[in-house]
């Protein structure tokens, strides 16, 4: 309150009249006060009167979405570690949605959780600013950030691609394409899109080939749709990059309905190691980053900066890089034919 009365140019008392709703405060200096507390990132605090010890329990989590395996394992993980000292998981969704997030945030803190776990390391300046002013661990995951607000447990999505487009260069694939989400605020799909225009590059591929398809994320009916305007545009394309599993089954089911043979026709690859991506027909190479050990890992480290915390010291930013893998299967089988005279090499 005295931040927000410094700033409003009002006293404190003031402050707690106008946030209680309670007292005489005009109409404008109401609107200063909100003002000040909104450009300084505090949120209420609704639970302070019973919670004075801060000690609540919970930590929240936001992920964009429910219905994507990736995050519900990640989030089954954190809640493992977690439950060894039953602390309880309150979980938000954004919807891929910068501006949703930022709602989120708002609202948790207001719930005041010992800690937050943020997918991605993108936020708006008032997102960022709340982070930065809640006063609790924060921990950014599935990226690695250039500028942490404090912990991270992720990794580099745009490794993943360059190292997955090396292992199709490896068995024989040289005009690949990359099919993803259109162009908004899934900065991890960009991160992805942007590792395979790099690896094009590096690798002395012929061109980039990008197929962009409804806004994130791309569902099994999308992906379908983006291979086949994939085949219209580039007809010589000989694999394809789907920027989730979910987009890469979606390919491979209009492969079949048309009679494209996978790989022979088209090899087909994704992200995430989905559990239909091991059971589908033919099995899809993809990227693993172990969604649910990712999960652990933010947990433990969330239940030690925790436990910092409340002894009055907190811990100093730890940044936890995680390995990936490139799992090859039956999607993207060598090329049973050698490179033909003219294809880039």
């Amino acid at each position: 309150m005295a931040d927000v009365a410094r700033l409003a140019g009002v006293s404190a008392m003031t402050v707690s009249r106008a946030l209680k709703g309670k007292g005489a405060v005009t109409p404008q200096t109401q609107e200063r006060i909100l003002r000040a507390v909104s450009d300084l990132g505090y949120v209420l605090d609704k639970s302070a009167g019973a919670l004075s010890s801060k000690k609540t329990g919970f930590v929240s989590v936001l992920i964009p979405s429910l219905n994507n395996s990736t995050f519900s394992e990640t989030v089954q993980g954190i809640t493992e570690a977690l439950d060894t000292e039953a602390m309880q998981v309150l979980i938000g969704t954004t919807g891929y949605s910068r501006a949703r997030e930022e709602a989120v945030i708002e609202t948790m803190l207001q719930r005041r959780p010992e800690g937050i776990i943020v997918t991605g390391g993108t936020h708006t300046p008032r997102g960022r600013t709340m982070l930065e002013q809640a006063g609790i661990p924060v921990i950014e995951t599935w990226d690695l950030p250039a500028a942490p607000i404090d912990h991270v447990v992720g990794f580099s999505n745009a490794a993943t691609i360059e190292d997955l487009m090396a292992r199709l260069m490896f068995r024989g694939y040289r005009r690949i394409a990359f099919i993803e989400g259109e162009h908004g605020e899934d900065t991890r799909g960009h991160d992805r899109r942007a590792g395979y225009e790099r690896a094009v590059e590096a690798l002395g591929l012929e061109r980039a080939c990008v197929i962009e398809v409804g806004r994130p994320p791309i569902t099994i009916e999308q992906g379908g749709g983006a291979v086949v305007r994939l085949m219209d545009t580039w007809p010589e394309v000989e694999a394809v990059i789907c920027v989730s599993d979910l987009s890469a089954f979606g390919a491979i089911m209009e492969c079949h309905r048309r009679g494209w043979a996978v790989p022979e026709r088209l090899a087909i690859a994704g992200f995430g190691d989905f559990e239909i991506a091991r059971h589908t027909w033919p099995s899809i190479t993809t990227v693993s980053v172990g969604s649910r050990g990712l999960g652990r890992q933010a947990g433990t480290l969330m239940l030690e900066a925790v436990a910092a915390m409340r002894g009055g010291t907190p811990l100093a930013p730890r940044r936890i890089n995680i390995p990936h893998t490139v799992i090859e299967r039956d999607s993207t089988a060598s090329l049973p034919r050698p490179a033909v005279a003219g294809r880039v090499a």
